[in-house]
């Protein structure tokens, strides 16, 4: 197999550094086309030096990395304590690193110019796998962006995760640090890469027709008050899922309006922010623009693992041999009561190495359209072509 994964929890940053870079050369040996390191918050004093030895001993082509609050390897996951996961895969069409860097024009309320891709990107690259900053570096605005400027580029990844404020993350780059901005891998079409984005939700009651909102503020359902359709729509259901909306309703925004059969997996998931009774109105955690189509969701650890299987289900038919997994630092032991969880289903459909880490924030597309996502599961899927 050319992808390698390992695993260190020993607290000595050096120790597990050198740990996870002996078990990839034992497998895969030197010089791997990629390699991707995830270390927790306790190894993120260390990370220069890391980065160094990483570099030197494997020699990696292209060599990424990040902080998290907890990590994966294999089928499990690593929470609350220091741990260290190194992937590396042999494969061809890895294009380039990058390091993303953001600058506000005049303001960052009039918008952002953004440095560090190659101007050939629309010739080369069809994917790009993103680690980012989420205090230095706007996600949303960058995804905006590349809809515009590449339109074809499938954004995929997370939001390092291992500080509450700014300054306290890491990202590797070859074999140095970066303290703010994104990195990120540009990957060809015969890296035969796919991506999955699981969030979790299954739809409730029934589609509406956005007939009246400004920005994220829903005045009007299907020409009736947003607030009286979603109040309606709860009447109706049955008991047990009524009592999964108490928990916490969601508002499903259809990806692709041409599809006239909606189902799970054709919505982008925004949480529902509040109502207003004045003016009956419903606010959602996103643009929600006249004309599009919405149906209400919830979300429950069953349905989220569900949700997961189903996809990869979909996904890993003529068999996947790799992946890499963004999952919410919301999910795990918070989510499932097991910090394994995803980790577990994902080995389960694939045939060799796993890694990832607990995210901030998910990168990844829903209905071929790049999107920043809250507990979900993003995963690469890697084939052996």
């Amino acid at each position: 197999m050319p992808f390698a994964t390992a695993l260190s929890r020993h607290p000595d940053p050096a120790q597990a550094v050198g740990e996870v870079v002996g078990e990839v050369l034992d497998r895969l040996g030197p010089a791997p086309d990629l390699a991707v390191l995830f270390f927790t918050a306790a190894h993120v004093a260390s990370a220069e030096a890391a980065a160094a030895t990483v570099q030197t001993l494997l020699d990696p082509s292209v060599f990424v990395g990040a902080s998290a609050v907890a990590v994966l390897a294999g089928e499990h996951g690593v929470e609350n304590q220091p741990a260290v996961v190194l992937w590396a895969a042999r494969t061809p069409g890895v294009v380039a690193p990058v390091h993303l860097t953001a600058k506000p024009v005049g303001g960052a309320s009039e918008g952002w110019t953004f440095e560090g891709l190659p101007d050939d990107l629309a010739h080369e690259a069809r994917s790009l796998l993103l680690l980012t900053d989420p205090y230095t570096f706007p996600v949303d605005e960058f995804i905006s962006f590349t809809r515009r400027a590449h339109p074809a580029l499938t954004l995929i990844g997370g939001l390092a995760s291992a500080a509450s404020g700014p300054g306290g993350n890491r990202l590797l780059i070859g074999g140095r640090v970066a303290r703010h901005g994104a990195v990120g891998v540009l990957l060809a079409d015969d890296v035969g890469a796919m991506s999955v984005v699981s969030q979790g939700c299954r739809p409730i009651g029934q589609p509406f027709t956005v007939t009246r909102s400004e920005g994220n503020v829903l005045f009007e359902l299907g020409g009736r008050p947003a607030l009286d359709r979603v109040l309606e729509m709860l009447e109706s259901l049955p008991a047990a899922e009524r009592e999964l909306a108490s928990r916490g309703l969601h508002c499903g925004i259809a990806a692709a309006e041409m599809k006239v059969d909606l189902e799970r997996g054709d919505f982008l998931i925004r949480g529902l922010l509040g109502a207003d009774r004045d003016t009956r109105s419903v606010a959602v955690g996103g643009p929600v623009p006249v004309g599009s189509t919405v149906q209400f969701q919830v979300r429950d650890a069953a349905t989220a693992g569900e949700d997961l299987r189903h996809l990869l289900d979909d996904h890993t038919a003529d068999a996947a041999d790799a992946a890499l997994v963004f999952t919410c630092n919301g999910r795990g032991t918070f989510m499932f009561g097991d910090a394994d969880h995803d980790a577990g289903i994902v080995q389960d459909h694939v045939s060799g190495a796993v890694a990832g880490m607990f995210c901030a924030g998910e990168i990844g597309p829903v209905g071929g359209r790049n999107a920043l996502h809250g507990f979900t599961a993003s995963v690469v899927l890697f084939r052996d072509r």
